[in-house]
């Protein structure tokens, strides 16, 4: 898959995901099985994402040392990278009171986030160390 592709295609997982939080009827989750609000998990989750945006303007400050923009793909890695991480944590540590369906679609959510960060990282790598210009901030 061509870098722009695999942007386009992650730009449109994370789009849907993020609009259907920001709008999710509270109806749907007992239907999902997500973990109900009363939870840290919402909470931990948002921490998570927030992180990976203080990660990005770290990454984006010493952007000569890292070599990888901060607040392009490479902000995005950083976030998506965090809350994989504490979805992670949370499905294995967590104790959610959810039913099963619920931990399939949430480990489905993590396995997307985690596994799109690293694809986008090791082509970062890659464009890095074959000297692609990195000023722009974008794939191409």
């Amino acid at each position: 898959m061509k870098p722009s592709m695999l942007l386009s295609f992650d730009a449109a997982v994370h789009m849907i995901f993020g609009i259907g939080l920001m709008f999710f009827p509270r109806i749907l989750i007992g239907a999902l099985g997500i973990a109900p609000p009363g939870t840290a998990f919402y909470a931990s989750v948002l921490g998570a994402v927030l992180t990976g945006v203080g990660l990005a303007l770290l990454a984006e400050r010493f952007r000569r040392i890292f070599g990888i923009p901060g607040l392009g793909s490479g902000g995005a890695i950083c976030i998506k990278i965090c809350t994989g991480g504490v979805l992670t944590a949370w499905l294995v540590h967590g104790g959610l009171p959810i039913p099963v369906h619920g931990y399939v679609l949430l480990w489905l959510v993590t396995f997307v986030l985690l596994a799109l960060s690293g694809a986008e990282f090791w082509i970062q790598l890659k464009q890095n160390r074959d000297g692609v210009d990195r000023r722009s901030g974008v794939l191409p």
